[in-house]
């Protein structure tokens, strides 16, 4: 027996069949322990946007490994990678003028967004502004204020309530925001969280207007509008855009990222506030205690500037924008086959092939294996798609041959 614990895994399964051990990347494709080979369906988990086995970023943190692994960035501590970061980031940002605080991933910047919301309206004089809002199938990562959020009943079973003042509404329907509003009223709502693709819940597109519709309703009811980005956000969204707020011209308060940030070489997120929300901490004797020790993490900070480096240089935001044509072209005729219920797809580079049967997507997963091809489930039997922003339009083609033989198999 293995000591590794998985995270999301039925442990027993995972015992008694083995776990499915990778051993090295390249590209758009990964190798395991017995020289299987496979294309790369979810870059990972969503991140790989570079592709896999880039040495310019190896190069990059081993130099910064070299010269200064890290130092705190508490108090007025700072290295001059993450500064340089911080400022490339801020440009980056939809909203001018936004500051950046840096966390370890996605989670962290999703309880740091909820704790800074609650402390904004503080400092408002509006202590009673506490609800944090989500949305049913979303995912907020696994903290406490993530798990709290959890549009996805299977993720916050069994805890408890965690953390109070958390309310959710309908993923699709705007309206059902304004009903909570009306119902609890906007003086007791403290912010509302919105992915503009649902992910782990299972790749679902925001219907049309929906976004720019509750966008509105936060602002005419003075709540903050909080874009979880973790996913979307350095490219993925597609259209030319690093963020899919500003694909979707939403002018967020804040901005939780991650995965893209790094492409996941090594881990990072960062959270990204608004000049409104940051100012009462900028002006001078309001301190928002609250940080991570390894946050801004200088190897870290390196990576991510050669990852940014790379996506300008080979212009991968064009790519992420090609894949939002090729796999809508690629994958769309799957949803003829007898297995598959609906293939969602047309905005960024994500698409998901929803089962006819949820129960039968862990035998769908072993069946792309059986093909070559590196999937996941997501949400109620979605097979994820997402991969990295460098793969070609043949190889597009050559995955969805893949998922075809597969299905048609299952």
């Amino acid at each position: 027996m293995g000591s590794l614990w998985h995270g999301f895994a039925d442990m027993g399964a995972v015992t008694a069949s083995g776990p499915f051990v990778i051993t090295r990347g390249d590209g758009t494709r990964i190798f395991d322990d017995k020289g299987g080979e496979y294309i790369d369906a979810t870059a990972g988990l969503w991140f790989t946007n570079i592709g896999h086995g880039r040495t310019e970023v190896a190069e990059a943190v081993a130099k910064q490994l070299s010269t200064i692994a890290h130092y705190s960035n508490f108090g007025d501590f700072a290295s001059d990678v993450t500064l340089e970061l911080a400022e490339r980031v801020a440009g980056m940002a939809p909203v001018a003028g936004s500051k950046v605080l840096f966390t370890l991933g996605g989670s962290d910047s999703v309880d740091s967004a909820f704790k800074l919301a609650r402390r904004y309206w503080v400092e408002q004089g509006k202590p009673d502004k506490k609800i944090v809002v989500g949305r049913t199938k979303a995912y907020h990562g696994m903290h406490a204020a993530g798990t709290s959020l959890a549009g996805i009943p299977a993720n916050a079973e069994g805890y408890g309530q965690i953390l109070p003042d958390t309310e959710t509404v309908d993923w699709d329907d705007a309206k059902s925001l304004l009903g909570l509003i009306e119902r609890v009223g906007a003086d007791n709502i403290a912010a509302f969280f919105v992915e503009p693709i649902i992910g782990a819940g299972g790749v679902y597109l925001p219907p049309e207007g929906y976004l720019r519709e509750v966008r509105e309703i936060c602002r005419d009811h003075d709540v903050l509008f909080v874009a979880d980005e973790v996913v979307t956000g350095f490219g993925r969204i597609g259209a030319g855009q690093w963020f899919a707020s500003a694909r979707f011209d939403l002018q967020p308060d804040m901005m939780t990222t991650a995965k893209g940030l790094t492409s996941g070489y090594v881990p990072m997120g960062a959270l990204i506030v608004a000049p409104n929300v940051a100012e009462p901490f900028f002006a001078g004797g309001t301190w928002f205690r609250h940080g991570y020790t390894y946050g801004g993490h200088n190897a870290s900070a390196a990576a991510a500037l050669a990852n940014l480096d790379i996506i300008e240089r080979e212009n991968l935001l064009d790519g992420a924008d090609r894949l939002e044509s090729d796999l809508a072209q690629a994958f769309s005729p799957l949803a003829e086959l007898d297995a598959v219920a609906e293939v969602r797809t047309g905005l960024g580079a994500v698409t998901a092939v929803q089962l006819a049967d949820p129960s039968k997507a862990m035998a769908a997963i072993g069946k792309l294996r059986e093909h070559g091809v590196s999937s996941r489930a997501a949400g109620q039997g979605a097979l994820q798609i997402s991969p990295a922003f460098v793969m070609t339009t043949e190889e597009v083609g050559e995955m969805a041959d893949r998922f075809t033989k597969a299905l048609n198999e299952l």
